[in-house]
């Protein structure tokens, strides 16, 4: 058996998003709901990028299955303290027991122990100063309290 290799991962930000009421798109053929939710804005800091992340463009196109399991399909730029602009894309996952989904859906505080979310993410920037991110493949472990979504972004390296 081939000897496993470690997996290695380097916090490069928090992300703090606001977000805006839900458009309930309905089901689709493939039997999930559809809901797009605007990102508002937010604030992303760390060590290793700091600046905001702009609204108007950004928006999150949710996919919810029947027992509320929620896809996410999430495209927004973040404006780095430098001036420069990354264009972010990530997926991602956020699941729990029926009534932990419940009490997210009802905008109450939940601890993020009690539910899975997770996401990848790619960037794409033409900054110089913001290159490395463009070779990097980053992963989220996220949380939904009242306020917005939050997210702790690695790489993994």
């Amino acid at each position: 058996m081939p000897e496993l290799l470690p997996l290695a991962t380097e916090h490069l930000f928090t992300m703090d998003l606001r977000v805006g009421s839900p458009q309930m798109v309905g089901k689709g053929p493939d039997g999930h709901e559809l809901r797009i939710v605007a990102v508002n804005g937010g604030t992303v800091t760390g060590p290793r990028l700091q600046g905001e992340v702009l609204g108007g463009t950004a928006a999150d196109w949710l996919r919810v299955e029947a027992d509320g399991t929620a896809h996410m399909d999430v495209r927004l730029t973040i404006k780095a303290a430098s001036g420069s602009l990354v264009y972010a894309q990530y997926t991602g996952i956020r699941t729990g027991a029926p009534e932990v989904l419940a009490r997210l859906n009802a905008g109450e505080a939940v601890p993020p122990s009690d539910y899975y979310f997770r996401v990848s993410i790619r960037f794409t920037t033409g900054a110089a100063d913001l290159a490395w991110m463009n070779r990097t493949l980053a992963v989220g472990v996220g949380q939904r309290p009242p306020t917005g979504p939050r997210y702790d972004v690695y790489a993994v390296r």
